[in-house]
């Protein structure tokens, strides 16, 4: 039997079919296209898992359980998105509104939950027991895994690792508090790092990297410009681990889990900030005179991982 997994972003929708070895065997997309009315979101998210489904060259019939990865705060027993800011959605019963449409059991959850349950089952945290997912895009995006299940507080709202401050009088986060680890540690702030960077040294070779157009920056200049020698960019990249060293040794004291792992389009830095991540915790670990310690990796599943982990949300909460 085949399952299928919805990753329902700001930007985009993506669907995947994924058989029982947890492979991606189809995939379909389109536009987000927000702001809009929750029911034309949901039609497209509809359209595009057929589409995903006719493309896997299997039936409707064929698929055993569907489900979503969302943004907000997201009520996986009654199947509801209480809230989501980036959709704009407020009490919207998304599981029965599939349901409805393509006539399959629906199960939903927060993206970043989603994500890391997908690589609880068939990635980097295989085999663990307590596990966290650190997610380093737009935002800083955090699932926690306890003893096999998601961890998401007594208002669905829990585990929002990205919105823990790691500098109270520091910058102004898009949650409205100052200083969250998401405000310094996300793809989004490395760049801002970066232009801040060569604004202050016009003579950094990050401008020849992104051809003398600040609006070109991303989350790799600073990272290339280092590896070119430039010392511009070893400092904004020091400094960037630095912050985002913090906020995992904050996470690893609090849940001491089995594994952490480190996805986003930063992730593809691997050792490179991997390495200096793990001698930084090292230090800062509580638990660092006892035997058994947090192991620190790099996420396997890529984009796939909100795709599988949301396809087998049905054996969470089925």
């Amino acid at each position: 039997m085949f399952r299928l997994g919805i990753d329902l972003g700001g930007t985009n929708i993506v669907a995947g079919v994924v058989d029982e070895q947890y492979r991606v065997v189809a995939t379909a997309e389109t536009k987000t296209n927000i702001p809009r009315p929750a029911e034309e979101i949901l039609d497209d998210m509809a359209a595009v898992a057929r589409e995903a489904v006719e493309k896997a060259g299997i039936t409707l019939q064929e698929v055993e359980a569907m489900g979503v990865g969302t943004p907000g705060a997201i009520d996986p027993i009654n199947g509801v998105v209480c809230y989501s800011n980036n959709l704009d959605f407020y009490d919207v019963p998304m599981a029965q509104m599939l349901k409805d449409r393509l006539g399959v059991e629906f199960f939903i959850e927060n993206d970043a939950n989603a994500a890391a349950y997908g690589e609880y089952i068939a990635g980097a945290g295989k085999g663990t027991n307590h596990f966290i997912a650190v997610t380093l895009g737009t935002g800083v995006g955090g699932g926690v895994i306890i003893g096999g299940k998601i961890y998401s507080g007594s208002n669905f709202a829990g585990a929002e690792l990205g919105h823990v401050v790691i500098n109270m009088d520091g910058e102004i986060c898009t949650c409205g508090r100052q200083g969250c680890w998401e405000a310094y540690a996300s793809a989004t702030a490395l760049i801002r790092q970066s232009k801040q960077a060569m604004i202050r040294y016009p003579k950094t070779k990050m401008w020849e990297l992104c051809g003398n157009r600040i609006a070109n920056v991303s989350g790799k200049t600073a990272f290339d410009a280092m590896r070119a020698g430039d010392d511009v960019g070893r400092r904004v990249v020091e400094r960037y681990i630095e912050y985002v060293a913090i906020g995992i040794s904050n996470c690893i004291n609090i849940f001491q889990p089995d594994m952490l792992c480190v996805g986003g389009g930063i992730s593809k830095e691997g050792k490179g900030l991997i390495d200096p991540v793990k001698a930084y915790v090292e230090g800062e670990n509580y638990a660092r005179h006892i035997a058994q310690k947090t192991v620190i990796t790099t996420a396997a599943l890529g984009n796939n991982a909100g795709i599988i982990g949301a396809a087998y949300l049905c054996d969470l909460y089925k």
